[in-house]
Formats: structure tokens, C-alpha cells, sequence
């Protein structure tokens, strides 16, 4: 017996990448399968189709498991309601969310257009923010409910040309917080996940010589997107593990530490613009984070990069 065992399970995204090996693992470990994919280009948020999300219910229900498809936006809260009153009425319940839905719009924040803002903080922010908002009653009555939802390290540590991605991947992490704070006393539970692993997004990436070309294979041989899926799989089902940040790196797995202050300094009296100026900033600037602290390996410093 599976540990989703009589679980009905949303997941978005789910017609590739680590959606659909969260769809296809959640399905082994018993859970009944929603899958939702908006079945849009390689950068997503494009005009799609239902093939994708349809054609892994298929493979789910040719295994033995149960599923079903849906194709709508998880940029409309109308879409994630429906999403949940179709799991409500062919499954008989919903438990579980599993939010890696995603698109890119990369590009130096000097340049980025509204559209190319507006289209990654819908689809992400507002995408988990529908899918929470539509199914949190729901779990808050039943007294049960798990979300998953994904982050990113070009948020939590800062990624060139991915102004857009960052902030609303760090958006998540607070909506997920908060969420998981507010629920816990319902058994509603929140964590999210940064990770990393070769998907169809990253796959986007441009590659200019073949030293990059050798390395973009060894890292898709490397970071699969079912090493992430596991975790998402298992956070859906652990009933002690909430407000939490991961990361999968392979099979590394990490929890990354949240922001608190790492230093206080106190004032005679009271600062001044001229004394936090020529005392505070200098005392303060050897614990700053350096603008080029990025781990590119899990063995160092217990970080990940994606």
C-alpha cells in the first residue's frame, strides 16, 4: 500500500517535467490523480492544448491508477475552483496540491516588457495563490491538507535576467508561510521546494559553444526531474512537515534556512542618517552577502543551484 493510499492529489503542471513524474509517483503510491497542464509551448503561458495533461491520466489509468485531465489556467482563480470541483466530483475529495506549474520569461530587468513581468508573476504568484485560495476551505473543513509548492534558487539566491522569475518565486515562499501558519491548527499544511533539475523550461536556455553543450548533458543526466518529484510526493503525504523550505539536487536533498536577522546594533540615543552612515553600514558590511554567493553544487556550504 502506497502512502497516498485513498488520497485524491492535484497536480499542476503535470503533462511535463516534475509535474508529470509528481503525477506519475503520487499515482504509484496510491493517490487518485488530477492532471492539470495548460499543454502550452516550451516557455508555457502560451495557447496549449489538453494532449499533454490527458496523455499522462492515460498512462496513469493504463497502470492501474486512477486520473483524470484538466486543461485550464492556474492564472484563473475561476479555472483552480473548477479544478477542485472536478476532483471533488469524479474522485470524491481532494487531499493533496502539487504546484510546479511554470513558465519563463528571461531577460535583463532594463529590458523586460510588462508582458513578459506580468506573464511569469501570473503564472507562478497568482497561479499558487488561485490554487491555495480554491481548495483552502476545502482543506481547512476536512481538517486535512497539503501543499506543495515550488520556489527557486534564482529567488532565494538571485539569478541575472530573472527579475521576474526571483520575485515571484520569493513570493511563494511567503504566501506558503503564512498559509501553513494559518493552518495549522486545522491540519492544513504548506512547504515548497526549490528545485533543480533539467526540465523542458531549462531546456530553453540558449547554448553557444560545446563546452556548454557538454555540461547542459551532464546536468541532465545529473538532476532528473523525478529526483524532486520524490520529494514533493512524500511532503504531500508527511502530516508533521510544514512551513518549510527544500531543495533537490539530484539525490541531495536540502532544507534551506529562513531570514532572520543575523546582527543588531544599538544606538546611543537614537541613529542618525550621518552615524549609520560612517558606523552601522561599515560594522555591518562583513556579514553582507556577497552579490556573486552562489553555490553551483550541493556539497558546498549544503546549497544547491537551479
Amino acid at each position: 500500500m502506497g502512502v497516498l493510499e485513498g488520497k485524491v492529489v492535484l497536480v499542476t503542471g503535470g503533462g511535463n517535467g516534475i509535474g508529470r513524474d509528481c503525477a506519475l509517483i503520487a499515482a504509484r503510491e496510491g493517490a487518485k490523480v488530477l492532471v492539470n497542464d495548460l499543454g502550452g509551448g516550451e516557455r508555457g503561458g502560451d495557447a496549449g492544448s489538453a494532449g499533454p495533461a490527458e496523455a499522462v491520466a492515460a498512462e496513469i489509468r493504463a497502470s492501474g491508477g486512477e486520473a483524470a485531465s484538466n486543461s485550464e489556467s492556474v492564472t484563473s482563480l475561476a479555472a483552480a475552483k473548477a479544478m477542485v470541483a472536478q476532483a471533488m466530483e469524479v474522485f470524491g475529495g481532494l487531499h493533496a496540491v502539487i504546484n510546479p506549474a511554470g513558465v519563463l520569461r528571461d531577460g535583463m530587468f532594463h529590458k523586460m516588457s510588462d508582458e513578459d513581468w506580468n506573464v511569469v508573476l501570473d503564472v507562478h504568484l497568482r497561479g499558487s495563490y488561485n490554487v491555495c485560495r480554491a481548495s483552502i476551505e476545502h482543506f481547512r473543513n476536512q481538517g486535512e491538507g497539503s501543499y506543495v509548492l515550488f520556489t527557486s534558487t534564482s529567488g532565494l539566491f538571485g539569478s541575472i535576467g530573472q527579475a521576474n522569475y526571483a520575485a515571484a518565486k520569493m513570493g511563494i515562499v511567503g504566501l506558503s508561510r503564512v498559509v501553513a501558519m494559518e493552518g495549522a491548527a486545522r491540519g492544513v499544511r504548506s512547504n515548497v521546494i526549490a528545485p533543480t533539475a533539467f526540465t523542458r523550461l531549462l531546456a530553453t536556455v540558449p547554448i553557444k559553444d560545446e563546452a556548454r553543450a557538454r555540461q547542459m548533458e551532464e546536468f541532465r543526466q545529473r538532476a532528473r526531474p523525478e529526483q524532486p518529484a520524490r520529494l514533493a510526493v512524500a511532503l504531500s503525504a508527511a502530516t508533521g512537515v510544514s512551513g518549510q523550505v527544500f531543495g533537490a539536487w539530484g539525490e541531495y536533498l536540502q532544507l534551506y534556512s529562513q531570514p532572520r536577522p543575523i546582527e543588531t546594533l544599538a544606538a546611543e540615543g537614537a541613529w542618525t542618517v550621518g552615524s549609520i552612515l560612517a558606523s552601522a553600514l561599515p560594522k555591518l558590511s562583513g556579514r553582507f552577502t556577497p552579490l556573486d554567493e552562489r553555490p553551483v553544487d550541493p556539497t558546498q556550504a549544503g546549497q544547491a543551484a537551479g
